[in-house]
């Protein structure tokens, strides 16, 4: 075997290994994790959301620990990624403090490009976990966990850092699709409430969550390139993806949760339409600060973390 062709097996192998960790992955994050969160729903009342948390912990750390395959993960590995964990910890925790600015999310999102999905969704998840013992754990942490993850995983899947151009990158061409494909999803949105009002005593903002839900799919399958990671790509996606994604989930959370309270309409579409059109203003605010923080921190952070990973040579995607 000559050295081109040791090399062609070395990424064919190294391939075959990230679309089964990409598997695995997926099937525990679409499919296990949202169970648990269903059984939420039938447990909201006994206090089982800290075991529940837990076995989302378990779950997340079986794909990120799927990177090292048969060899034991170096100190200096895990060290990065704790370190990623107490950074979102403490950040979140000052500007929740002394500012309303979600710095912990645009954290999340960038250690996902940095570090790649799994440890994207590992770092979310375990963060979260983190801060509500200083916040306050509740029912809502195991679906707080996840959506801090999945914005994680989202992100280590939607970003290329594998040229050095896509970090110089400031073109707007690579983005028009999905960026389209979106605002006509919430232009729709407005022309249906036009069309059909429906009961909707004012403007109806789940429309905003259920259509921008549907132009976000529309614009990943449009866009069949990775997004470069430069400031104006980094910020509009943060946006987008808080607001559509773990705005939309969290909502559905504060239903099931404020079910078992006296007075709530409990779980029902009426119910849930009531706390999307409640917490659209916060949505709103929570996607805006940390577009605007990833905005800022996204390109020096990356690079910051890309020569980490380069120098000591851990962690590769």
């Amino acid at each position: 075997m000559d050295r081109r062709t040791g090399k062609t097996l070395q990424i064919t192998q190294f391939e075959a290994a990230r679309k089964k960790r990409l598997a695995v992955s997926t099937v525990i994050i679409l499919i296990m994790i949202p169970a648990i969160l269903v059984a939420t729903v039938f447990t909201v009342s006994n206090g089982w959301y800290l075991p529940l948390s837990l076995l989302v912990l378990a779950l997340v750390m079986a794909p990120f620990f799927m990177v090292f395959e048969r060899r034991r993960p170096k100190a200096r590995e895990v060290v990065l990624i704790a370190m990623m964990c107490a950074l979102t910890v403490v950040i979140h925790m000052f500007f929740h403090i002394i500012l309303p600015v979600q710095v912990g999310t645009a954290m999340v999102i960038i250690a996902g490009i940095s570090l790649g999905p799994e440890a994207g969704f590992l770092i979310g998840a375990l963060s979260r976990f983190v801060v509500n013992f200083f916040m306050g754990q509740g029912m809502w942490t195991p679906w707080q966990m996840f959506c801090w993850g999945l914005l994680g995983f989202l992100a280590g899947l939607a970003f290329n850092l594998n040229e050095e151009d896509h970090l110089k990158s400031t073109t707007f061409k690579v983005i028009m699709g999905p960026l389209l494909a979106v605002v006509f999803a919430e232009i729709l949105a407005y022309v249906s409430y036009l069309i059909v009002p429906g009961n909707d005593p004012g403007f109806p903002f789940w429309r905003l969550y259920v259509f921008g839900a549907f132009g976000l799919l529309a614009g990943v399958l449009l866009q069949r390139k990775r997004l470069p990671a430069d400031g104006l790509s980094l910020a509009l996606f943060t946006f987008f993806t808080t607001f559509i994604i773990y705005g939309g989930l969290m909502n559905c959370a504060a239903m099931v949760t404020g079910a078992i309270y006296p007075g709530s309409d409990g779980i029902s579409l009426s119910a849930l339409r009531a706390v999307y059109i409640s917490g659209a203003p916060y949505d709103l605010l929570h996607a805006s600060t940390a577009a605007l923080s990833v905005f800022l921190l996204g390109e020096p952070m990356i690079k910051k973390l890309e020569r980490v990973k380069i120098k000591y040579g851990i962690y590769k995607r």
